[in-house]
């Protein structure tokens, strides 16, 4: 019987080392792997006179909602896109990983009938993708102006979906020195416009 105990807190003993050892060498795996290099984004264009080079490190917030500008945008857009004329001022942003640039596209925060991106065929280094227009998110003007690109404050109700839109309700329509029976002819004249466009 004490041969056989023996025998057997040799094997367990045996087996806890085994695997002792291996989780130090996971371990070891672990921590050796590198770590992905951080994010950031380098905008360019009109009102800048030197890239604007935000870091994840240092403004995180900032490169977080720059990239979710751009990060959705499907495989293929439209092929063509509004006249130069309707495009508004040109913002180029390269997204980084480390210092490496990985991705650009332009970005028309005040393109007429909404914001829209660009997002060319030559990228950085190898990667191809085919060109194309999309529609770009209703906030990108604010985003890229509280990122520090120099475009005016946009407060405006908007509506429409992914991008796109208009004022819905005119600054003076709900002006409180105005009469009840004003106020509601004038909601009742918006209500059968939003009827007509559904129909």
């Amino acid at each position: 019987m004490g041969e056989k105990t023996r025998r057997l807190s040799r094997v367990l003993a045996g087996v806890l080392v085994a695997g002792a050892l291996s989780l130090g060498a996971a371990g070891t795996a672990r921590a050796a792997a590198p770590k992905p290099p951080p994010a950031g984004v380098d905008i360019t264009g009109e009102g800048l006179a030197e890239p604007l080079q935000l870091r994840a490190g240092a403004q995180p917030a900032h490169v977080t909602a720059v990239i979710d500008q751009v990060n959705w945008l499907g495989r293929i857009g439209q092929s063509k896109g509004p006249k130069a004329a309707d495009l508004g001022p040109k913002y180029t942003v390269v997204v980084l990983a480390g210092d490496e640039p990985k991705q650009t596209y332009d970005l028309y925060p005040k393109a007429a009938g909404g914001p829209r991106v660009y997002r060319p065929a030559k990228q950085p280094g190898d990667r191809k993708v085919s060109a194309g227009w999309f529609l770009g998110r209703l906030n990108m003007s604010e985003t890229l102006r509280i990122a520090g690109v120099p475009l005016e404050r946009q407060l405006d109700t908007l509506s429409g979906g992914v991008g796109g839109g208009e004022r819905v309700i005119p600054d003076d329509s709900l002006d409180p020195r105005k009469s009840i029976d004003e106020t509601m002819g004038e909601l009742q004249r918006l209500l059968l416009l939003n009827v007509a466009v559904v129909v």
